[in-house]
């Protein structure tokens, strides 16, 4: 008999979690308590509760949370202080949303007596990862429920006989086939794996993005845009104040519009493959670009550096589902630090797939100084004799060893 008497599992309403909401009751014979996030992935969320009732879940044993805000201010926005991508390229979209979904399975665990947690993640992928080590970062004690590695349910047609065996209701999208595509959706963006994609020769369909039209058949003119930072965070957009989510929200739009965020990226997984996967992610790709516009006038040099130093550690801390890690808090510290001077604004320019940027100010912390900087007649702002002894200084090292060289 298991010791487990209440389990709090992340649930989509799809038919992966709603078998293993019945999965849970048969196998477990345990109560189950759903839970449903709404990080932005722009679908209707209430079927979720409908499915849920009809399961057995009671009205108080069902949640539906709205996190969107909290998503883009706490997670999405200190994510973007360090500038960070991953292997280069990847902007960690799905990545930055698993920490925010276990912190909140593991409060509702806390608030309903709840023994343990599940999740509808597969033995391959990333995800069990980033839900495990989130929860066990949050409560040590919380036991963790993954269906994929003890069932044998195994493949699409298995959970198709399972849910008609016992009475599952099944969209009619599965019983023609579903999406060509496993896709994972919020507010920072919507990434495509598996099938057509599965073969990483293979162009991605034209038909498969949902969010950003081709570069091609983006507009052609171009549409200005000025973003106004305050402490390494976007406050504005064209001199409206908005809050994190809507800032996002409206560059999605305008990144979509201009064919900005496409990805088409051959990752390394933390469990050790190679995983073909697409992405979009447009508001991210001008919040970056601008981030960095910003920085560039407002950081010191070799704090700059610095963070540029730090932050592949950083992304794969993140990647590797070590957001709630105390080295990962530890740097977040530091970054933070670092952003009390990146205020002004940034103006950019979308066109046809670019993020090209035009200007960039800060009133109160811009570092660039004009008189210094200027090649026109700097009135002594500058001893342009001083670089010739720097350069001896440098060269010294250098000098020596070439001399060294010679007399072998």
């Amino acid at each position: 008999m298991s010791d487990i008497k209440k389990v709090v599992l992340a649930y989509s309403g799809g038919l992966d979690t709603s078998v293993i909401l019945k999965w849970l009751q048969d196998t477990y014979q345990c109560e189950v308590v759903t839970f449903t996030a709404d990080v932005g992935q722009g679908e209707e969320l209430e079927p979720a509760r409908a499915k849920a009732l009809k399961m057995g879940i009671t009205p108080a044993n069902i949640y539906i949370d709205d996190l969107r805000e909290e998503f883009v201010r706490d997670f999405v926005f200190p994510m973007f202080r360090a500038n960070t991508v991953y292997e280069g390229e990847y902007l960690l979209g799905t990545s930055i949303a698993r920490p925010l979904i276990a912190k909140r399975l593991i409060e509702i665990a806390n608030m309903t007596g709840a023994q343990a947690i599940s999740h509808g993640a597969t033995g391959k992928g990333n995800d069990q990862v980033r839900f495990e080590l989130g929860a066990y970062a949050l409560n040590p004690n919380i036991k963790v429920i993954a269906p994929w590695r003890e069932w044998d349910l195994l493949s699409r047609e298995k959970l198709m006989a399972y849910a008609e065996k016992n009475g599952i209701p099944i969209d009619m999208k599965h019983k023609q086939g579903g999406s060509p595509y496993s896709m994972d959706a919020n507010l920072l963006h919507i990434s495509y794996e598996g099938r057509h994609l599965e073969n990483p020769a293979a162009e991605a369909e034209a038909s498969m993005w949902r969010w950003t039209v081709s570069p091609e058949n983006a507009p052609n003119e171009a549409e200005y845009l000025d973003l106004e930072f305050a402490n390494g965070d976007i406050v504005a957009l064209n001199g409206t104040a908005m809050s994190p989510a809507t800032v996002l929200a409206k560059l999605n739009q305008l990144g979509g519009k201009h064919g900005i965020g496409r990805l088409d990226l051959v990752e390394n997984r933390y469990v050790g493959m190679k995983s073909r996967g697409c992405y979009e992610t447009p508001g991210g790709t001008i919040m970056l670009k601008a981030h960095r516009a910003i920085e560039s006038i407002t950081l010191d040099r070799e704090v700059a550096h610095l963070k540029d130093d730090l932050m592949p550690r950083y992304a794969s801390m993140i990647y590797n589902g070590y957001w709630w890690s105390p080295e990962r808090r530890a740097l977040q510290t530091l970054i933070d630090t670092t952003q009390t001077t990146v205020n002004g604004w940034v103006r950019v320019k979308l066109y046809k797939g670019n993020v090209i940027v035009v200007g960039r100010d800060s009133k109160t912390d811009s570092l660039f100084d004009s008189t210094i900087a200027t090649f026109e007649d700097d009135k002594g702002a500058y001893d342009q004799k001083d670089a010739a002894g720097f350069i001896k200084l440098n060269a010294l090292r250098l000098r020596i060893a070439a001399n060294l060289k010679n007399r072998k």
